[in-house]
């Protein structure tokens, strides 16, 4: 288990020194191997006294913390247990392509995602992107890639702020601010509450807990008994406690 200081890094700054090389590693063979050794090594000679990260890099050398990068990452784990559970990039929406429709992700699926990294053991999640963006002119780049960067981001492309998606994620960081002080306490401790229904608990002690409930069946609603309390659970859907008694959000709703 990582201690207070490494499972909390909201006053660090990071600094990425290879992103997503290891999509495409696998065709340099050793090459690639000794590529990521050297870059990692290189970037920890510098002495910055900044952690640095490799993103989506299973084999990134110690002490460089490899992060996830998906639509989803709570089932990612670290390669090793003194690393924190980073998720670098968590996709707003996509990329916009001549000829192709906008793409479009519901913040109801965006915030479910981020909750159930949290009650997992995350500790750090960024937004990819929060505020949409503009490539002019032959800067866009990619095949058939559009001039817009607006990636369906909580903050559009013009400066908008993009309801429902921006109020809705702002009142899930809310409620897991709540539960700051419990999740930095110890990892969380899980428990099954039936067929694709489980709950997560975080512990100050033996009577003082935050749980997050979390309901991962994409179509059927349920309800589930914690604690001696029955709770609603939408489908696809997690519900977060600071004081294992109240629900004070549900991802869906």
């Amino acid at each position: 288990m990582p201690d207070k200081e490494s499972r909390s890094l909201r006053s660090q700054k990071l600094i990425l020194v290879e992103n997503e090389f290891g999509n495409v590693d696998g065709a340099y063979g050793v090459g690639g191997e000794l590529y990521v050794k050297w870059a990692g090594e290189t970037a920890i000679k510098l002495n910055t006294g900044v952690p640095w990260v490799m993103c989506v890099q299973d084999d990134a050398p110690d002490p460089v913390i490899n992060t996830c990068n998906g639509f989803y990452c709570d089932e990612f784990t670290p390669n090793s247990p003194s690393k924190p559970k980073l998720w670098t990039e968590n996709y707003c929406g996509w990329f916009l392509a001549f000829g192709l429709p906008v793409p479009f992700r519901p913040v109801e699926d965006l915030a479910f995602s981020v909750a159930r990294f949290f009650e997992t053991g995350g500790t750090f999640q960024n937004y990819y992107m929060y505020f949409g963006g503009t490539n002019f002119g032959r800067t866009a780049g990619g095949p058939l890639v559009a001039t817009s960067y607006d990636y369906d981001a909580p903050i559009d492309e013009y400066g908008f702020i993009r309801q429902p998606k921006w109020g809705h994620l702002r009142d899930l960081h809310m409620a897991i601010k709540q539960c700051e002080g419990h999740m930095v306490s110890s990892d969380p401790t899980l428990m099954q509450l039936g067929i694709n229904l489980e709950a997560h608990i975080y512990y100050k002690s033996s009577n003082d807990c935050a749980a997050f409930l979390a309901n991962v069946d994409k179509s059927l609603d349920a309800s589930v008994t914690f604690r001696g309390k029955s709770y609603h659970l939408p489908a696809w859907s997690v519900s977060i406690l600071p004081d294992c008694k109240n629900v004070i959000y549900n991802t869906a709703k």
